[in-house]
């Protein structure tokens, strides 16, 4: 059968494979992935401070989590579902090697020449916010004075970006074993890549006219709780009609290698070069300094104090007194590599055993800044 089938997917022919008759199988039982169980696991396996964090204003008990799918019976008892760790997972990446976002600024108009790159592995609500500061630190920022409030002026569609993001992150086929979401910003567009093709008989067309549906409902369920989502299947006919007011150059949607690419065209090209790249990383400095103040945790700011020279994960959480590798790694190390404060001696190989931590050069401004703002 995996031989010989063809199945009409989206957009395309394709191939039957492992992954597409399992989505088939469970699209017939009314099923979806990632309202699954995942019975080897307990609530012990959910990060409830993140979910306390994002849920402020509800009591967040298993009753709770039981509603938000969460949680899900299984056999008589609570466990995780695929949905909820993927969003508040403690070891979500283990479970789903590809449940994170890849972040990059290439010099031109291919992938020739990286300038700047991040990963993110924070729960999935927060990884929108970390997602468009990446994409703010290499969009220029002007401001409109003609209301009575200042208003800020991007160079890039901050709005659509979000939209587009917010999309990707909630109908992602996080099944797809190793495939990360990829955000790649280049000169003249932003492509956003999710795994994935579109959901059998769905069409680009359809996605346009705002034919809505949902792949993973746990995650759009939190994603609407948490109000990212406004409406449902408004988020990409709302893009285009905004492009379309706007007239600037439409965006396209196409599936390629079993990943959907959402392409934004830039209003304006935004040139870079590598003779401009050291010029360039001073003004995305002068431009963030501002937003890294305020993005700047306690956490953050005592792993930047403690950060000498170049150091090992393993050291920098016992010079921050840490024991707990998750709550240091979301709260302490990756924040500050999303706040471009913090970067990894061996960014090609983010997993090296001999991986080291540095400041990088807005770290190092940073900090010097604090410290004469305390007059030391």
């Amino acid at each position: 059968m995996q031989n010989g089938v063809y199945v009409r997917l989206g957009s395309s022919n394709r191939k039957a494979d492992f992954q597409l008759i399992s989505e088939l199988q469970r699209g017939v039982a009314g099923i979806s992935f990632d309202t699954l169980p995942m019975p080897q696991l307990t609530i012990a396996d959910i990060d409830i401070d993140a979910v306390k964090s994002d849920f402020s204003a509800r009591k967040i008990d298993e009753h709770s989590l039981l509603s938000l799918k969460i949680l899900v019976q299984e056999q008589g008892r609570l466990v995780p579902s695929h949905g909820g760790i993927l969003l508040y997972g403690k070891d979500r990446q283990f479970h789903f090697p590809g449940g994170w976002i890849q972040c990059g600024r290439f010099i031109g108009k291919d992938k020739g020449d990286i300038f700047d790159h991040t990963e993110i592995h924070e729960p999935l609500p927060k990884a929108v916010e970390s997602i468009m500061l990446f994409l703010k630190k290499h969009a220029m920022r002007g401001a409109d004075f003609s209301e009575i409030r200042r208003k800020d002026i991007w160079s890039i569609p901050i709005n659509i970006l979000r939209e587009v993001i917010i999309n990707a992150l909630v109908h992602a086929d996080y099944s797809n074993s190793g495939t990360p979401i990829r955000v790649a910003f280049f000169d003249d567009r932003i492509e956003v890549e999710s795994p994935g093709l579109l959901l059998p008989g769905l069409t680009v067309e359809d996605l346009k006219a705002g034919v809505s549906q949902i792949r993973n409902p746990v995650i759009a369920r939190i994603f609407r709780e948490l109000e990212l989502i406004e409406q449902w299947g408004s988020g990409i006919p709302g893009i285009f009609n905004e492009i379309r007011a706007k007239n600037w150059p439409e965006p396209v949607i196409e599936e390629i290698a079993n990943r959907v690419r959402f392409t934004v065209k830039l209003p304006e090209i935004l040139p870079l070069t590598r003779k401009q790249s050291r010029k360039s990383a001073e003004q995305v400095s002068e431009q963030v300094t501002g937003q890294v103040t305020q993005q700047v945790t306690q956490q953050v700011m005592k792993l930047v104090n403690s950060l000498t020279g170049e150091m090992t994960r393993a050291e920098l959480m016992e010079a921050v007194g840490l024991k707990d590798r998750v709550s240091f790694s979301t709260n302490y190390l990756e924040a500050a590599i999303i706040a471009n404060l913090v970067e990894m001696t061996q960014p090609d190989s983010p997993r090296s055993p001999t991986q080291k931590y540095r400041l990088t050069e807005l770290g190092r401004q940073f900090l010097q800044n604090k410290k004469n703002d305390e007059g030391v």
